[in-house]
């Protein structure tokens, strides 16, 4: 690959860090405001565990957390899925109404709706609020891209990078969260404050 295309595939992974730290700075400050606003959040068109076409403008008018996994992750993904139950747990009525997760797969060539739909009962996900979505290797990879999440292949099949978006009820990107170590109180109060935001 030339270099000039290597630097424009890396560009919006960048882009999107910088925001990460801009967000991490804004948390470590304690700020009384609202949340940063990144940017328009991609949208995507992808299918969900019941075989149903979901795309992010079907969502509008919800507070959503958008992540990536893979079903045969041994360690990172069945983390932040278990961490995301979790905060589901606290998030009371809000969850399915006015809060939804997208956890959108990186394998889709092993992760098919029917796969998906075991992966989230395993974890007893309330899925009238949660959706696992795949699609093409295309589509999936068009959308990790404008997420800023970098997909690799690897002897065992896939690995990517982690990072969990808020987007908020205009469809706007307004933080996104570095790997699994979020703090999950962190992570609530700020689906909470984009719910509740004037």
């Amino acid at each position: 690959m030339k270099r000039a295309a290597k630097i424009a595939l890396l560009l919006p992974t960048i882009a999107l860090a910088t925001a990460v730290a801009a967000a991490h700075e804004w948390h470590a400050e304690g700020a009384n405001q609202r949340l940063p606003v990144i940017r328009p959040a991609p949208d995507f068109s992808l299918t969900s565990q019941d075989g149903e076409t979901i795309t992010l403008s079907s969502l509008r008018g919800k507070v959503l957390a958008v992540t990536f996994i893979f079903t045969t992750c041994a360690d990172t993904c069945p983390v932040l899925t278990a961490l995301m139950a979790h905060v589901k747990e606290e998030l009371g009525a809000d969850f399915g109404t006015r809060i939804g997760f997208v956890s959108i797969s990186v394998d889709p060539g092993r992760d098919t709706p029917e796969v998906l739909k075991n992966y989230a009962e395993a974890f007893t996900v309330d899925l009238a609020g949660w959706a696992f979505l795949t699609g093409s290797p295309e589509a999936i990879g068009d959308v990790a891209r404008a997420y800023g999440v970098a997909v690799f292949k690897t002897a065992e099949g896939v690995d990517h990078t982690f990072l969990t978006s808020l987007v908020d009820l205009q469809g706007m990107l307004r933080v996104q969260y570095l790997g699994t170590s979020f703090d999950p109180g962190e992570f609530r109060q700020d689906l909470l404050n984009l719910v509740h935001e004037p």
